[in-house]
């Protein structure tokens, strides 16, 4: 009931806001999604969030719930009510930020979330990084419309990036849960918070959507989307494409792809049928990170790509290769997806529902480098396949170039299903849900020749490969289930408690080896693998929701979570990984899973106000900590050659390296003056250590009591918006603090300071054109030259950085039929 009460309150909010002003039309239709989603209390932290509003009433809202009565408020975000923290970016500022734009990208402008890349989109995933309350990408969890996408590793293995599993104008809206997802998250990995991402449902009156996007370096970004409108009994549904192009900044080489999505929607009385499907084609030619310290002041190392000659030129010199900052010729990242599910919801009773989910995923990737064969140690993989070849031979052998052509190859097939009953039974709300997924995955490494007179390119498959080095096949069944009620003792205060069960079994297999003395160093070798099991079947979350006066809101979660290990092979941090079958075993015996406790508690405001200007002030303060335990690390085995950089890998074994302790505070807001100007802003404070040393081979590491590497202490965020009727504007700015970038913390970089302004105009009046949007971005406005992505390293006095994107300029013209 309490539920009920508060969704009608925000609903009355909206409608006020919607009416009273045109110039949030836009906003409007974009937030109606979101505020079903992310703006109605929930009586429990854990709760799945409905997509439906079954058997709909009209209820008066109770006196003692936080609200807003402000009818002018344009949010940035939306925060939920709920027992943990959790926040929201709707359609029309995901869209603001940069058309097209990855939607974990727009995500950086909330609190407690750092998220770097060298593309201004956000799309290009090998130099991608995502931290969040002290945690990695690999250890979050991610969805879409409830389908899992994996850990979003870089080595496809078990899901897929959000801006490939749907495309960026159909995504209603991106949330975040910073400190724990909800218990039914379908998810192994999200060791810390979680990120949900929710596609638009087909419009009820038939029309289309066109845009297009002109920029810098040849950026052509088209969209195109056509809605049926309402047919048949409830039904509707939309199909759209779009497709982009841009020229990489640091190279002659493009970067883009197609996409198709379609989506039907059957909303009848006590049944709604949700069925989408998404296919994407993406060509990433990837950029190359600089290893510091470079010795000079190299900020960009760009492929040779096309110029052969200048390449074969560049490789006759030994001095070319010698060191870690060489060149290759090009590297990109090849991925085909198609992705597809059935959602089911049927309400028996305005208090029973019943939602089962059913979905596949089929990936077909590459991950490609085109380079030198004398760099990087591939003198000791070629040496091993043919061993009686001179280094003349050997560049005959891969087609007379000096180069060869590696690629670790993806296959990936998953499916899976989600059931969840939900009751609602006097002041109790329970939920109980499942979730089953079956994934077949292979990752390959293969190596190709590059024919001088046949050369590839970096948008070619590779055919008929000189070496198979090794093959790894995964099998992996996952079941989870969770129970929790959620319990309304007064009409202001709550209390949930449940828990959830984790339970992965994974056999992986290597029906490809590695021939003996081929990897680095030459002891190492690819091994036959097994079965091993993560398993916790009780992982628990208690919280507590407050409403102590009619505006203000306290909120308080702790929750228990796990993180699978990674269905990967040699040279990652994984079972599968070792190199000696006796490691493996002795890992299955007595390896345990990484384990977190999150612990999360804050205020919540939401009031308006008379003070001048200031007409309306929401906001939330939250502190966390954090108990990270099990670590596991991919340690090298043998002593470190800081000049030697192998491209094959290098040997590993899988290390508990104890625990990492976080504590840390968000407090962001957003300040209206007027019916015309807003300014919302984002603090936060992380102090992510490490507890424990740990061994490299015989060598003590001392990592005790330093600081995590990749995050930053401090950031700050702010958006500063102004709306006119049709026209609005904005200037956001994002402050990234020192961040350190070895183990040790010996070495690190400099904080900086990143800005971008849009700017937009809706023409209307056009006959049978609904409205005409016009809108320009400019990223990276004052040109800053800064490390974005950082790859951190283990040894002391080495570390690896991607450069900033440069300033950009974009136009988007857009129409609505």
């Amino acid at each position: 009931m309490a539920r009920l009460l508060i969704a009608e309150t925000f609903q009355v909010s909206i409608k006020l806001l919607c009416n009273g002003h045109v110039a949030f039309g836009l906003f409007c239709s974009a937030l109606a999604l979101s505020t079903a989603h992310a703006q109605t209390v929930q009586p429990a932290s854990g709760e799945q969030k409905p997509e439906r509003a079954p058997y709909k009433k009209v209820v008066g809202a109770h006196k003692n719930e936080v609200r807003s009565s402000s009818a002018n408020v344009e949010q940035i975000m939306a925060t939920a009510r709920r027992t943990r923290s959790e926040q929201t970016v709707n359609h029309t500022q995901l869209q603001r930020i940069l058309p097209g734009i990855n939607p974990v990208k727009a995500l950086e402008i909330l609190p407690g979330v750092v998220f770097e890349n060298a593309d201004p989109w956000g799309n290009n995933e090998q130099n991608s990084s995502l931290y969040i309350h002290g945690f990695n990408q690999n250890q979050l969890g991610f969805t879409l419309d409830g389908v899992p996408l994996g850990d979003q590793s870089y080595g496809n293995y078990n899901g897929l990036s959000p801006q490939r599993a749907a495309i960026s104008e159909n995504i209603g809206s991106a949330t975040v849960a910073t400190g724990a997802g909800a218990l039914g998250t379908a998810s192994t990995s999200n060791l810390g918070g979680s990120l949900e991402f929710t596609t638009q449902d087909p419009l009820h009156k038939a029309g289309g959507q066109i845009s297009q996007t002109f920029g810098s370096w040849s950026t052509f970004r088209t969209f195109a989307r056509v809605d049926t409108g309402d047919f048949g009994h409830n039904n509707s549904a939309y199909v759209s494409w779009a497709r982009q192009d841009a020229r990489a900044w640091d190279f002659a080489g493009h970067q883009g792809g197609n996409q198709v999505n379609a989506k039907f929607v059957h909303d009848g009385s006590h049944d709604k049928i949700t069925t989408f499907f998404d296919w994407s084609d993406k060509v990433e030619p990837n950029e190359d990170g600089i290893v510091e310290p470079s010795g000079g002041s190299m900020y960009v190392r760009p492929f040779l790509y096309p110029n052969l000659n200048e390449a074969v030129n560049y490789y006759k010199n030994a001095a070319n290769i010698a060191g870690n900052n060489y060149r290759n010729y090009y590297s990109d990242a090849q991925r085909e997806d198609f992705l597809a599910y059935t959602k089911w919801t049927h309400d028996f009773s305005a208090h029973l529902h019943w939602t089962n989910q059913i979905y596949y995923h089929h990936d077909m990737g590459e991950g490609v480098v085109a380079g030198p064969i004398s760099a990087a140690g591939l003198p000791t993989l070629f040496g091993a396949y043919f061993p009686n070849a001179s280094s003349s031979d050997l560049s005959n052998v891969f087609g007379g170039s000096g180069m060869a052509t590696r690629t670790t190859e993806y296959w990936d097939n998953r499916g899976g299903l989600m059931s969840t009953l939900r009751y609602e039974v006097g002041h109790h709300h329970i939920e109980l849900g499942g979730w089953y997924e079956r994934n077949n995955n292979t990752q390959a490494r293969r190596w190709y020749a590059f024919d001088i007179n046949n050369p590839t390119t970096p948008y070619d498959r590779q055919q008929n490969p000189l070496i198979h080095q090794y093959t790894n096949y995964f099998y992996t069944n996952t079941w989870t289930t969770h129970l929790q009620d959620s319990w309304q003792i007064t009409r202001n205060f709550m209390l949930n408690a449940g828990f959830k069960s984790e339970l992965v079994y994974t056999n992986g297999t290597l029906p490809v080896a590695a021939l003996p003395g081929s990897l680095s160093p030459k002891t190492a070798e690819t091994i036959p693998g097994g079965r091993i099991a993560a398993v916790r079947p009780f992982l628990p979350s208690f919280g507590a929701l407050w409403n102590f006066t009619p505006h203000e809101q306290w909120f308080a979660n702790i929750q228990e979570n796990m993180r699978s290990f990674q269905d990967t092979g040699y040279g990652n941090a994984s079972p599968w990984g070792m190199t000696s079958q006796q490691a493996f075993e002795n890992f299955k015996k007595n390896g345990k899973p990484e384990t977190s406790w999150t612990y999360e508690t804050g205020l919540r405001t939401n009031r308006n106000v008379k003070l001048g200007p200031l007409t309306h002030i929401s906001g939330q303060l939250e502190y966390y900590h954090v108990h990270f335990s099990n670590r596991l690390l991919a340690v090298a085995s043998s002593a470190y050659n800081s000049n030697v950089s192998y491209i094959i890998g290098s040997s590993t074994i899988l290390t508990n390296v104890g625990s990492v302790s976080t504590d840390g505070m968000d407090f962001s807001f957003t300040a209206q003056f007027g019916p015309h100007f807003s300014f919302y802003n984002a603090l936060s404070y992380n102090k992510s250590v490490y507890n424990d040393d740990y061994f490299s081979g015989t060598t003590q590491v001392h990592t005790a009591g330093k600081n995590v590497v990749g995050l930053p202490d401090w950031t700050e965020k702010f958006v500063a918006s102004t709306n006119w009727g049709n026209f609005y504007g904005q200037f956001i700015g994002d402050v990234i603090g020192r961040r350190y970038t070895t183990y040790t913390n010996d070495l690190s970089v400099k904080s900086y300071a990143l800005f971008s302004i849009n700017a937009g105009y809706t023409i209307k009046g056009i006959p049978h054109v609904q409205g005409l949007k016009v809108q320009g971005n400019i990223t990276n406005l004052t040109n800053t030259r800064a490390w974005s992505t950082l790859s951190t390293s283990q040894a002391s006095g080495q570390y690896t950085a991607y450069p900033m994107a440069p300033r950009m300029f974009f136009l988007t013209v857009g129409a609505s039929f």
